[in-house]
């Protein structure tokens, strides 16, 4: 005797050894033995054996028609006996052991037919739902096909519309389940050719600029780069006007003017530096409409010819330190012994400061050079030269301060690579195309100017930092615990040393038209100007708020962010900088593992034959093929230049330090899950970001 039994949703028959009243003793066709439950057994049969009944069934299964068998079945709970009779019984005898087995396996596969009812006994699914299922099943298949013919159209180079719509998705944020990230998926499996690659070839990308463009916006700013209609505010309060005369110092092209500076008293044996910062936290105030936006991007976004701002354009020109104006500034005024340069006191106000200039570091770095103020030294400066006086006192003072941070910090700071620019040839001014001619050009980091704005950024961020935890009023902070290998700046809410910079506290508050934290840090500034000692009740935020915990952590990936973009989008034009001037040879020096760094590019690749070469050694690289997408070009050592000499080159140390600015680009990764991954290639490129700005 035989009998036909369901297991765990799997149907099996076998011979029965032994029969008890609430279990069988059943031998399969492979031998083994099994104990079967009797409510299990389904069907008991002498013939044929278990394994052609099974597979008799299985084939007359298929012939059973679901529309038809639904129609003969009964409304009520029946067993597949039942639905075997009525469905191929004329006459209503019983039906054949065959035709029972084809009913329960014919059953069990169409759910959405008939529902299970217990141990094969089964109900027919309602009409309405069964339509339902139907309309589903219908739709799924129909998925199904134009999967495939969508997958059949990649392989042979061409992107279906609705692939190319959704590019960016498929690639870095899938949804997995969706038609279009599958055909891609079997696409790319069927023709064995990364996701990247595939659509390429498929003409889905058909700018490299675009490309890495529409990415940034996609994952920064999916929502588009415009702002809402809303007015800028102005402050309403009346400010005492400030008897300075302040310039700025900036590149020609920065139009959020934050910073300008004033001396006044040379020559009378006490000096006061005023360092003025754009004070839109006045107007802008926690919590309202034009603050939610600044707090939606956190930050400026800067790319060569282009940026996007973090605060609208009437804000910004309501702010900004233009010249020619009185403009609402919170100052910082340092007194200072004019012989000794010795900090004498501080004092911080909230006034307007008008604005007398707005110098351009690329127009005068000709001018304020290393060799001009050597020469004041002994000799004074021309008279014809604005604002030199001034200049060569704050050229002095900036190296007195580098210096004493230099002592704190236990070396000195050396800027022996240098900063480049990037210019577009893009006279509208409009978002690039990608196409345009680029001109490269080097700065030496620590120029006279820019040096002389670093060192009074540093010193306002350090003074109101430390002034900030005097008071109890909680800021947000830039801090570096040492400057061992590996210990990174932090951001966090408590005033301690920055080892990197030398001081004893650093809260960035000079930028506040184009950083968040720093207008957070302002309004806090503000509140201690106003209110002195009881600052910290009055103040937007307290001790220990969790608002700012959420800032720091959104802002830490803004940036991020954003500075990769900056690093990724460099390297992208500079890789158009070697197309358009023909460029297959550069000098270069290694850098780690087998990475070289161009001598006058801002270029890190690799380079077979660097491996294994002393840091700092100089070679000749050929340049191999340009990939636009991937940002990669790879070299190939062909000379061994003379080492660099000892001064010049950058020490193992502070390789290590900038190995993540200079790595920031990284590689381009594909959210797109195969079994064969895509093979991601590393776009690399060196930063230029000023560490007190």
């Amino acid at each position: 005797m035989f009998v036909l039994f369901e297991e765990a949703g799997k149907f099996l028959a076998g011979r029965i050894l032994s029969e008890a009243d609430s279990s069988l003793q059943v031998e399969l066709d492979s031998g083994k033995r099994v104990k079967v439950k009797a409510v299990n057994a389904l069907l008991k049969f002498e013939k044929p054996s278990p394994a052609e009944l099974v597979a008799a069934g299985q084939k007359l299964s298929q012939d059973i028609e679901l529309e038809l068998a639904w129609e003969f079945a009964s409304d009520d709970e029946f067993g597949f006996a039942d639905l075997a009779r009525d469905y191929f019984s004329a006459d209503g005898k019983p039906a054949t052991q065959e035709q029972q087995v084809a009913a329960l396996f014919r059953l069990f596969e169409a759910p959405h037919y008939f529902r299970r009812a217990g141990k094969g006994r089964f109900k027919k699914a309602p009409a309405e739902i069964l339509q339902l299922a139907l309309a589903a099943i219908e739709k799924k298949k129909q998925v199904a096909l134009q999967i495939t013919a969508w997958a059949e159209e990649l392989a042979q180079g061409e992107c279906p519309a609705p692939i190319r719509d959704q590019l960016y998705k498929i690639l870095f944020k899938p949804d997995k389940n969706s038609a279009e990230y599958k055909a891609v998926v079997e696409a790319s499996r069927n023709t064995h050719t990364a996701p990247l690659d595939l659509l390429q070839k498929a003409g889905a990308i058909t700018s490299a600029y675009q490309f890495h463009w529409k990415r940034f916006l996609f994952e920064n700013f999916p929502k588009g780069t415009g702002f809402p209609a809303l007015q800028a505010p102005s402050h309403k309060e009346k400010l005492p006007l400030a008897n300075v005369r302040a310039f700025s110092i900036d590149d020609s092209a920065t139009t959020e003017i934050d910073d300008a500076l004033s001396v006044q008293g040379l020559g009378t044996g006490t000096v006061t530096l005023g360092i003025h910062i754009a004070a839109p936290g006045l107007a802008v105030l926690p919590g309202s409409p034009i603050d939610n936006v600044g707090r939606s991007r956190l930050s400026t976004v800067y790319m060569p010819g282009y940026k996007i701002t973090m605060l609208p354009d009437e804000v910004v020109q309501n702010y900004t330190l233009q010249a020619g104006r009185n403009c609402p500034a919170v100052s910082l005024y340092v007194t200072l012994d004019e012989a000794t340069l010795e900090v004498r006191g501080t004092d911080t106000r909230i006034e307007q400061v008008p604005i007398e200039s707005n110098l351009r570091h690329d127009v005068l770095d000709s001018t304020f050079t290393e060799a001009f103020f050597e020469s004041a030294q002994t000799t004074p400066p021309p008279a014809d030269v604005a604002w030199a006086n001034e200049m060569v006192f704050l050229h002095q003072l900036a190296k007195h301060l580098k210096a004493q941070r230099e002592i704190a910090r236990g070396k000195p700071e050396n800027f022996n690579r240098p900063d480049y620019n990037f210019r577009l040839d893009n006279p509208s001014g409009q978002e690039p195309i990608g196409n345009e001619v680029v001109s490269i050009t080097t700065r030496h980091r620590g120029a006279p100017l820019d040096l002389i704005v670093a060192e009074a950024m540093i010193l306002a961020n350090s003074t109101w930092g430390q002034w900030l935890a005097e008071l109890g009023v909680p800021g947000i902070y830039r801090s570096q615990a040492s400057m061992a290998p590996g210990v990174k700046v932090r951001m966090g809410t408590k005033s301690l040393p920055h080892a990197g910079l030398g001081v004893k506290s650093y809260a960035w508050s000079t930028s506040p038209l184009r950083r968040y934290t720093d207008l957070v840090n302002q309004w806090q500034i503000i509140a201690c100007a106003k209110n002195g000692p009881t600052a910290a009740l009055v103040a937007p935020f307290k001790p220990k708020d969790a608002e700012l915990f959420s800032i720091i952590s959104g802002f830490d990936a803004a940036y991020s962010a954003y500075n990769g973009f900056q690093s990724g989008i460099e390297r992208y034009w500079t890789l158009k900088y070697l197309q358009q001037h023909g460029i297959t040879e550069l000098t270069a020096t290694s850098f780690k593992d087998n990475l070289v760094r161009a001598d006058e590019l801002p270029l890190v690749l690799p380079a077979a034959g660097a491996q294994g070469l002393p840091r700092g050694a100089g070679v000749r690289v050929r340049l191999g093929e340009i990939d636009e997408i991937t940002l990669d070009v790879n070299g190939t050592v062909i000379e061994r230049l003379d080492v660099v000499a000892d001064a010049d080159a950058v020490t193992a140390e502070e390789l290590d330090e900038e190995d993540e600015e200079t790595l920031a680009s990284g590689p381009i990764l594909i959210a797109v899950d195969m079994s064969e991954p895509a093979t991601d290639a590393a776009g690399m490129a060196t930063g230029v970001v000023s560490s007190a700005s």
